[in-house]
């Protein structure tokens, strides 16, 4: 059919419009699935990485490490903390320091004495103690004296009656009367030989008697003299009283007799010691005898109880005992507050040597933790225990060869408040 213009020109229109509506569709088309292919791996990714995110926060070990990280942080701080303690950090303040008495001294040079310890003994003052024997044989009337008791010299410890004891005073009142009568007799002969009416003969013998029966009563007197017995009874029924009375001031350290008790004349009824002075008596074996002298000064400590002293060295054994191959010295030992008891054990400590020595503290300031020997050193905010190795020492003081160095502030006295205070925080740690 044929077509006019009008018809061919609309068609046209029509065909041009429809290519552009087509062209519009596909680009449109186009664009959005790009975008969207593009979008997808990009939301694909986040989701992902979401995923990820949470898989490792929760379980990988990147995200482990991340969550452990405070957890470990805090952990590791209480076992620092922990290990603070365990190695001897205690935190004080000022005002505990000088509530608890803690001397502070600085560790330096000084000169020590080296010394060598025997083992030695408190021993009785053999020199001021009396085993005291009546002299007399009697049967006890009264005690006065008791165990433990501080007796002054002449106090009464008892009474015995004796009658060997009434028989001298006895033989002594017989020669004090004939003392008298030969007195008088002397005195008449005399004059009746110087008035001319007697024999010389007469009175030499007078004279004779008078001599023999002062001898007489002397020897009496004597007697009762040697068995601390006085000669003047006072009454005739006290002939047979005997006293027994302290030789010196002392303390009563054995008892032996009780009332009504018969005791022969050498029983030993009590013992009497000085205990003002006791004797620190050691051995010595041969090849220490050269560094023990008479009249070196030693220190005295006792390994019961902290307590130090000072003596001279008053006798040092010539012998060497058969059984032992040891020599005995002896050490006199004031002792005024009874504090050194007889029997008890202690280390005497004699000066072998002297020398210089580059970090030095007081004795006292050592404290044994478990094995090994600690010194608590001050630092900020309180006191760290420090390990030490220890050298030369003369009682009062110590070398220090390792872990302290010259200039280090130390707690010298009551050093042992930081050790309990170390002790208590170790235990409520290990609660």
């Amino acid at each position: 059919m044929a077509m006019n213009s009008k018809q061919k020109t609309s068609i046209a229109v029509i065909l041009a419009g429809g290519a552009i509506a087509a062209a519009g569709l596909i680009f449109a088309g186009r664009g959005s699935g790009d975008g969207a292919a593009e979008a997808a791996p990009a939301s694909g990714a986040h989701r992902e990485a979401a995923a990820h995110g949470d898989g490792e926060h929760h379980g990988s070990p990147a995200g482990a490490a991340h969550d452990d990280a405070p957890a470990h942080g805090d952990h590791e701080h209480h076992e620092a903390g922990g290990k603070e303690e365990k190695e001897g950090h205690v935190e004080m303040t000022r005002e505990q320091i000088q509530a608890a008495g803690l001397t502070l001294r600085v560790a330096g040079p000084a000169r020590i004495e080296g010394m060598v310890s025997f083992p030695g003994e408190i021993r009785f003052n053999e020199d001021r103690t009396a085993h005291v024997v009546p002299r007399v044989a009697g049967v006890v009337e009264g005690v006065s004296a008791n165990l433990g008791q501080q007796v002054k010299k002449g106090e009464l410890l008892a009474v015995l009656a004796s009658t060997a004891l009434s028989d001298q005073r006895s033989e002594l009142l017989a020669a004090q009367k004939r003392l008298e009568l030969a007195e008088s007799t002397f005195q008449r002969e005399k004059k009746l030989w110087e008035d001319k009416i007697s024999a010389e003969q007469d009175y030499l013998a007078a004279r004779t008697a008078l001599q023999e029966a002062r001898i007489a009563t002397q020897n009496a007197t004597q007697k009762l003299t040697a068995i601390g017995a006085s000669g003047n009874a006072g009454n005739a029924r006290a002939l047979n009283r005997f006293e027994l009375r302290a030789p010196f001031d002392g303390t009563v350290v054995e008892k032996h007799l009780a009332l009504g008790e018969a005791v022969a004349a050498d029983a030993n009824v009590f013992i009497i010691s000085d205990l003002s002075t006791v004797w620190a008596e050691f051995v010595i074996a041969p090849k220490d005898l050269d560094r023990v002298r008479v009249g070196e000064t030693v220190r005295i400590a006792s390994t019961a109880f902290d307590g130090k002293a000072e003596g001279k060295v008053s006798y040092v054994g010539s012998l060497l005992g058969q059984q032992t191959r040891t020599a005995t010295a002896r050490v006199t030992l004031p002792n005024p507050k009874m504090a050194w008891r007889p029997g008890l054990f202690v280390t005497v400590g004699v000066t072998d040597s002297s020398a210089e020595a580059a970090v030095v503290i007081e004795s006292e300031a050592l404290q044994s933790d478990g094995e090994k020997q600690v010194v608590f050193v001050a630092v900020p905010g309180g006191f760290q225990a420090q390990p030490v190795k220890t050298g030369r020492s003369d009682g009062k003081l110590v070398e220090i060869t390792e872990g302290l160095k010259a200039g280090a502030q130390y707690v010298a006295g009551n050093s042992f408040v930081i050790k309990a205070e170390l002790g208590k925080a170790g235990a409520e740690h290990s609660h």
